[in-house]
């Protein structure tokens, strides 16, 4: 990513997932988007009326540029941050929108049924912050090509406190990629199924079977 570059939308622009973010958002809510790189995502959100916009990023001279880009937009703040580390109060965000970022964590990953006790640490940390900014009722949103058998175990914690649901979206066409939105709404309680589904990921890995004992001499020999 070219800090400052043109804008570029991993994952599409706001306009292909409308549809399904807009019901889960209300005016005036207070919005974070974490790794918002040079994503026109913000804006977007604040020439649709939602104005009260925080975006983060790990890059100095990415929030600058950003920042001088739409400084005509008073309701836009831009800050430097971890995602793993927010430097915001508890409960200071009505909704919490990622797009893309959280698969950074686990781009390493050659195994996505087995991920390393590092990517796992590292993601759950992350949603350790989200749930402590998210305020009573707010919801987190995570938009991202992970499928459900590999990324709702990480998502479906009980110790976050929040309900998890998602659906599939993608462009109609037979042979598009498709992409999920994950919802997660804090004061809810998980389902049963996603409950034995996120105690699954701290099941200790499986030792592979031992090579099978060698076969008997022949007699014969």
């Amino acid at each position: 990513r070219r800090e400052g570059a043109e804008t570029r939308e991993w994952l599409g622009g706001l306009s292909r997932f409308l549809p399904q973010l807009e019901p889960e958002l209300r005016p005036g809510d207070r919005i974070l988007v974490l790794g918002c790189g040079n994503s026109a995502l913000s804006h977007d959100l604040y020439e649709l009326g939602y104005t009260d916009v925080t975006s983060i990023d790990f890059s100095a001279a990415c929030i600058a540029a950003m920042r001088a880009r739409y400084a005509r937009c008073p309701g836009l703040r831009w800050a430097v941050m971890d995602i793993r580390a927010l430097t915001f109060p508890d409960a200071s965000f009505d909704v919490v929108l990622e797009k893309g970022t959280l698969d950074v964590l686990m781009v390493e990953e050659t195994d996505p049924w087995h991920v390393s006790p590092q990517a796992a640490a590292a993601m759950r940390r992350v949603l350790e912050e989200v749930s402590r900014v998210l305020r009573p009722g707010g919801c987190f949103i995570s938009i991202t090509f992970a499928q459900p058998h590999f990324r709702k175990p990480h998502y479906a914690q009980e110790a976050f406190g929040w309900s998890l649901r998602h659906a599939a979206c993608g462009d109609g066409d037979a042979g598009a990629f498709h992409y999920f939105l994950y919802v997660m709404r804090k004061g809810q309680p998980l389902e049963p199924q996603d409950v034995a589904l996120g105690r699954r990921l701290h099941q200790p890995t499986p030792a592979p079977a031992p090579p099978p004992p060698p076969a008997p001499p022949d007699d014969d020999e």
